[in-house]
């Protein structure tokens, strides 16, 4: 009967863990990157300032939440003229838009801890849906979800007047 009680200890420990809940981002830990073409040339730059509200158990996703709130000031695509450039109003235009946000409003459990979040995404006052897939890896203390998606810049008004030409700036930004 001992060994009973001790497989049920084993059993409720082990289905504790697997359903542990997910709730802060630890920005300083935290990567944002993006990709894009230049050119032709591939390119690649990073936000530093972002913050996130995560309530996430990735047994029942259906509670689930996801928010991300981006200080698009704090953009790096790698050379000073090009930070100055994209703050101004044809490309991110921060004096109106300081913060682009993304609300996740469902989020899909693909398996073998591979999910996909649905949601809006909201830059330079233009909201549209969106969806990216992530997976996540747990560790003792944190989770690290990691994921993808590939947006058009266009669609959000970034690049407008002459920055609008996709042969100098590709349309699609991958962001990570």
């Amino acid at each position: 009967m001992s060994r009973f009680y001790l497989f049920l200890l084993v059993l409720l420990t082990s289905l504790s863990v697997q359903a542990r809940e997910y709730r802060h981002l630890l920005s300083n830990q935290s990567d944002l990157t993006f990709s894009y073409r230049q050119m032709g040339v591939p390119m690649e730059g990073k936000f530093s300032r972002f913050t996130g509200d995560i309530i996430f158990n990735h047994v029942d996703t259906s509670t689930a939440n996801i928010r991300f709130d981006v200080d698009l000031s704090s953009i790096d695509v790698g050379y000073a003229d090009g930070n100055e450039e994209i703050l101004g109003t044809q490309w991110l235009n921060v004096d109106t838009h300081p913060t682009a946000t993304f609300q996740s409003n469902k989020i899909i459990t693909l398996g073998n801890d591979k999910f996909e979040t649905q949601g809006q995404l909201t830059i330079k006052g233009t909201t549209l849906a969106i969806s990216a897939p992530f997976t996540m890896t747990t560790g003792v203390d944190a989770a690290v979800f990691t994921g993808s998606f590939t947006l058009n810049r266009l669609d959000f008004g970034i690049g407008e007047g002459i920055w609008s030409d996709i042969g100098v700036v590709a349309n699609e930004i991958k962001i990570n």
